[in-house]
């Protein structure tokens, strides 16, 4: 079955399904998971906007913050919000993309001054990944405001993770103010193991975790996660009325190349064509919701990479790239729907014609592990691959469950 084909049955299983209520024995069937009942619920309140949980934690202290330009209170900047409120800010911690959320995934970002209010800004990537004890030397207390989307690789729980370290070598408090994640109802893939670990992934969990911020902070801290088991003076400010069966629309694209919802449901299964020759559409309209490569004659959607902001050099740039539009799967997986798909995956392998050069070093970086790469070539299912992720997946669920803060779904099957 090539994949235009499987596209056409999984678009006619689920016209059929929600027809007759019925659930074929199909491999498209059993390959997808369970839907999470979406209720009605009280409108989410994020803990930015919790000023009075925490604004007694900042007064006469001074105040660093890590954010980008997702930390918002409704339509006003967290910095400006604390400015106005008479709060010492004395210092600006910018992760990946930036403070404002235009650099590239990559792109060096460099230290600055925020023009609107004269604080210096401190890049937290590049050579400086980590904070100084130099860098903190000035603050009493850290606040953390980053809206995540729940993948491992997704580099702001890095940057979290060496805010923690630095916030507990140097007796600096962290508040984190949680946010929503909005693949926050399901936890899948494989379990990093030690020797992948890197900035791209640090820690032992699987692709997909199903915790919020505040929650990963709690579980770095509680299972000593950090450099020599240290430990961090951390405050959590919860997210009011939210909880894991809950559909949350990100008011803000997250980071250049995730503009909707469909490219952020989609994410963690396209973001390992990142480690392969594949695009998946930066440098078009549509990042993180297609997937090509010149060499795929035989199917009839194309694209063509171009520079633009946010995406200066994509890969591919400039040639003609068939391949898969896959847009309307991201909208089917924010109906509850939940999963890593591999079946794109193995079939652009199957198709690829120089099989030697498909993976390359940032495969094994971003899926923690050579082993998916080897049940690849071997010609594994996607189905027998994920049943190699069970027992991890089992154990993470155990260790994951003492550090929630919110609701959860049904993760017993």
């Amino acid at each position: 079955m090539n994949l235009r084909h499987y596209l056409n049955i999984i678009i006619i299983s689920f016209l059929s399904l929600s027809c007759t209520g019925q659930n074929p024995e199909t491999t498209e069937a059993k390959y997808k998971l369970k839907v999470v009942e979406v209720k009605p619920q009280l409108p989410i309140i994020v803990g930015a906007l919790r000023t009075d949980s925490y604004l007694k934690l900042l007064e006469n202290k001074k105040v660093g913050v890590v954010v980008n330009h997702t930390s918002m209170l409704n339509k006003t900047h967290l910095i400006d919000s604390l400015v106005s409120l008479g709060i010492n800010v004395v210092k600006v911690f910018s992760p990946e993309h930036g403070f404002r959320g235009k650099a590239d995934a990559g792109e060096k970002v460099n230290s600055d001054v925020d023009i609107k209010t004269g604080l210096s800004i401190v890049s937290l990537y590049g050579k400086n990944k980590k904070p100084t004890a130099e860098q903190f030397k000035d603050l009493d207390v850290i606040v953390f405001d980053i809206q995540d989307v729940g993948a491992r690789f997704y580099t702001y729980i890095s940057t979290m993770h060496y805010v923690m370290e630095t916030c507990a070598e140097t007796n600096k408090k962290l508040i984190v103010l949680d946010r929503p994640n909005p693949n926050g109802h399901y936890i899948d893939g494989p379990i990093l193991e030690p020797k992948f670990k890197s900035f791209v992934g640090m820690h032992p969990v699987p692709i997909v975790y199903g915790m919020t911020l505040g929650e990963f902070a709690q579980m770095i801290n509680g299972e000593k996660w950090l450099a020599n088991k240290i430990h961090c003076d951390l405050t959590v400010i919860k997210t009011k009325n939210y909880d894991h069966t809950h559909f949350y629309e990100l008011p803000i694209k997250p980071s250049p190349n995730l503009p909707n919802m469909s490219s952020i449901a989609l994410y963690p299964s396209l973001c390992l064509f990142e480690g392969t020759p594949i695009s998946i559409g930066r440098g078009t309209a549509k990042p993180f919701q297609i997937i090509g490569h010149p060499s795929i004659k035989s199917e009839s959607y194309a694209f063509t990479p171009k520079s633009m902001a946010g995406a200066k050099n994509p890969k591919l740039k400039n040639k003609k790239c068939f391949g898969y539009d896959l847009a309307y799967f991201g909208s089917e997986y924010l109906k509850g729907k939940g999963e890593i798909n591999l079946f794109w995956l193995i079939e652009i392998y199957k198709n690829f014609p120089k099989k030697e050069k498909f993976f390359t070093q940032m495969f094994q970086l971003l899926s923690g592990t050579d082993i998916l790469q080897k049940q690849i070539e071997t010609g594994k299912t996607a189905l027998e691959i994920k049943a190699t992720w069970k027992d991890g997946l089992e154990k993470f669920k155990v260790t994951r469950k003492k550090y929630l803060l919110y609701k959860d779904v049904d993760l017993s099957h």
